[in-house]
Parts: structure tokens; sequence; C-alpha cells
């Protein structure tokens, strides 16, 4: 049987990335690796993620939850630095 750990280690993202994911699209986790994969492979789809976690921060900080704001700007620029493709602008 396939575990949740085996499917989020399928994808090129980290357990943080698809908890925002998760977080972001109201999924379980595994159906959030599988979207987050997806989303991985089509042209602009690294993008979308990163806009994502942009829109779950703008979210935090409206509601002043500015330490869950803090946790997803860490996975933002973890993100970045590991697929410097989705920067907004890119093509």
């Amino acid at each position: 049987m396939i575990s949740l750990d085996d499917i989020e280690d399928m994808t090129d993202l980290s357990r943080d990335e698809i908890s925002a994911i998760a977080e972001h699209e109201n999924l379980p986790e595994a159906d959030a690796s599988l979207l987050g994969d997806y989303l991985m492979h089509l042209h602009h789809g690294p993008q979308r993620v990163q806009a994502m976690i942009c829109e779950d921060i703008r979210a935090a900080l409206h509601r002043d939850d500015t330490s869950r704001a803090a946790e997803l700007y860490a996975v933002l620029h973890s993100f970045l630095a590991s697929h410097p493709e989705a920067a907004q602008g890119t093509s």
C-alpha cells in the first residue's frame, strides 16, 4: 500500500509546500500532493503554486495572523529558491 509519505516523496514539492496547497485548496494532503505535482508540470503551473502561497500570506495578514503569515513566507522563500521558474513574470 502506498503511504502519504510515498505520495509526497514522488513530487518535487516539500511537505510544507504541499501543506500550503492543501490549506489553500481545502484538500487532504494526498490530494494536494497530486494537485501540486500536476501543477508543477504545467506551463505556468509553478507560478500558480507561488500565487496560492502568496494568497494565503495575504489572507493570514488580513486576519492579523502574523505568525501564520511568517510561516507561509518561509515556505514561499524556500519554494522560490527550489523553483526559480515560479517567480512572477517569468516565462
